[in-house]
């Protein structure tokens, strides 16, 4: 089941969450997880709405936008301790893995070649 985000309230609820469980768990993202959330707001197609995993009514670590009409997925990926982003869906082609060691000026670039 996914959430569909629509309200700035809801986005920033998410990344509470995101960035409690990576400060616990995932102490390799935290930070470039707020520089993710910034690029998929600015490329995000305007008419589609950024969904997020839910289970059990807990929002999970993924979430899906839409750019330029292809649909992506951002999973964490717990075995390599990265975020991946993903062709089509969460079992898509890993097109990009993101880290606290990712330059800022690699996730403009790749969001903006999408």
């Amino acid at each position: 089941m996914a959430l569909t985000v629509t309200e700035v309230e809801e986005l920033r609820n998410y990344l509470i969450g995101v960035m409690e469980r990576a400060d616990h768990h995932a102490g390799n993202v935290h930070e470039i997880a707020l520089a993710l959330m910034g690029a998929m707001i600015w490329r995000k197609d305007e008419d589609q709405d950024i969904r997020v995993m839910t289970r059990d009514g807990q929002a999970k670590n993924v979430l899906w936008v839409v750019i330029n009409s292809q649909r992506y997925a951002l999973v964490y990926n717990h075995s390599t301790g990265a975020i991946d982003m993903r062709e089509d869906g969460i079992q898509g082609n890993t097109l990009k893995s993101f880290t606290n060691a990712t330059p800022l000026s690699d996730v403009r670039q790749f969001f903006a070649s999408l």
